[in-house]
C-alpha cells in the first residue's frame, strides 16, 4: 500500500468539502471520498445560507466547494466507503476498487431524512411543497397552510416551533397511536390535530392529505418522520453515539475513537450548513495541527 495520507474526509457535502480545502491549504495529504447522495442536493434553494442572500440550491452550492477545493489542488474521488479498520497507528478505507491509508479520518457522511411514500416526490421537494427544514426555510412559508406530519408524540415539538411563522398550522398524524399531553400542548399552541392520514398525493402544486375519507390540501408539508444517522463506519470502530445513533464529539469535533473526527449532520448538533462548515474549520485545523509538521 502507498505512504498513508494525512487525512482521509468521507462524504462530500459542505462539511466535507470545506474540510477538504482546509487541509489542502494547509498543504496537507488528503482526500475527500464521496458517494454522491449527500442530503443538501435535496436543497431547492436556501435563503439562510450566509452570503447569498438570494438564495442558493444544494447544487449549486456543490459545484461552488468543489471548484474552490479543486482550486486548491483538493483530490476528490468519487467513490463509496464500505469499511474502515485500524492497521496500527493508521486507518484504512476501502470500497469499491478502493483502498486507502491514512493517519487521520473526518467523517461528513450525514443523515437520510426517512420521506413519506409519495409519487412526485422530488418534484414535490423542489416546488417547496414538502419541505425538510423549517429552520432552513420556515420564514418562506410564513403565514402559509402548514401541515406537519409524523407520529403524534414526535411531532410537537416541531409544530411549536413552526407556530412561528404561521398561524394556521395542523399536525397530520402518520400513526394511530393517541397521546393526552401532546394533545394538550398542540391545543395550547393554537394547533390543530387531524384524524391520522390515509395517505399522501402531489397534484404538482400541493400536498393532499387524505383524512377522514377527505382529501385535504396543504400549501407546505413538513415531514418529521426521523432521520437514520450514517454513524456506521465510525461504529463499527467503536465509537459513541447519542439515542439517535448520531456521533458524539469532542471540542475539536473528535469521536471517542482518537484520530477519527466526525462533522456535519452525522454529529448529535443542529443540522444546518453553517454548523457543519464550522465543524469542517474545528475537525480540519485540528488534524493539521496534531500531525508532524510539514515545514515548506
Amino acid at each position: 500500500m502507498a505512504k498513508p495520507l494525512d487525512c482521509a474526509i468521507v462524504g462530500g457535502g459542505p462539511g466535507g468539502l470545506t474540510a477538504a480545502i482546509y487541509l489542502a491549504r494547509f498543504r496537507r495529504s488528503a482526500v475527500l471520498i464521496d458517494a454522491g447522495n449527500g442530503r443538501a442536493r435535496w436543497i431547492p434553494e436556501s435563503h439562510n445560507c450566509p452570503g447569498f442572500p438570494s438564495g442558493v440550491s444544494g447544487r449549486d452550492y456543490l459545484a461552488r466547494l468543489v471548484v474552490q477545493a479543486r482550486g486548491c489542488d483538493a483530490r476528490i474521488e468519487s467513490t463509496e466507503v464500505t469499511g474502515i479498520r485500524r492497521d496500527g497507528d493508521n486507518f484504512v478505507l476501502s470500497g469499491d476498487g478502493l483502498e486507502v491509508a491514512a493517519r487521520k479520518v473526518i467523517l461528513a457522511t450525514g443523515c437520510e431524512d426517512v420521506m413519506p411514500a409519495l409519487d412526485g416526490l422530488e418534484e414535490a421537494v423542489a416546488c417547496g411543497a414538502l419541505r425538510l427544514c423549517p429552520v432552513c426555510d420556515g420564514y418562506e412559508a410564513i403565514d402559509l397552510d402548514i401541515a406537519v406530519h409524523g407520529p403524534l408524540s414526535e411531532t410537537v415539538n416541531h409544530a411549536e416551533f413552526i407556530r412561528t411563522f404561521s398561524k394556521r398550522v395542523a399536525v397530520v398524524p402518520s400513526d394511530g397511536i393517541d397521546d393526552a399531553a401532546a394533545r394538550g400542548r398542540l391545543a395550547d399552541a393554537g394547533i390543530e390535530v387531524t384524524p391520522p392520514s390515509g395517505g399522501l398525493s402531489f397534484d404538482g402544486r400541493r400536498c393532499h392529505f387524505l383524512i377522514g375519507g377527505e382529501s385535504r390540501a396543504f400549501d407546505v408539508v413538513y415531514p418529521m418522520l426521523g432521520a437514520r444517522q450514517k454513524s456506521g463506519l465510525a461504529t463499527a470502530l467503536g465509537a459513541v453515539t447519542d439515542d439517535e445513533g448520531a456521533l458524539r464529539v469532542d471540542r475539536h469535533q473528535m469521536t471517542s475513537v482518537p484520530g477519527l473526527y466526525a462533522i456535519g449532520d452525522v454529529v448529535s448538533a443542529l443540522n444546518q450548513i453553517a454548523v457543519a462548515t464550522g465543524h469542517a474549520a474545528i475537525a480540519a485545523t485540528h488534524v493539521h495541527n496534531a500531525l508532524p509538521a510539514n515545514p515548506a
